[in-house]
């Protein structure tokens, strides 16, 4: 997801896809106790994504009000 698809997502789709990321990180970290992950980038490019979603939120916010 890049910077530009974040900031398009209104503040519920917003909400969605960060508890969606979320969970894909808790079951990724799960992963790593039980066998090993294949691709261990995916851990930065989650982390990174949950970020520009958590910008473009306050963004936003601070917009609004």
């Amino acid at each position: 997801m890049t910077g530009k698809e974040a900031r398009k997502l209104s503040d519920e789709e917003i909400g969605i896809e960060l508890k969606r990321l979320r969970t894909k990180l808790f079951e990724l970290h799960q992963q790593t106790v039980s066998e090993k992950v294949q691709n261990t980038a995916t851990f930065k490019n989650l982390r990174r994504d949950i970020a520009r979603l958590l910008t473009a939120r306050n963004m936003s916010e601070q917009t609004a009000s």
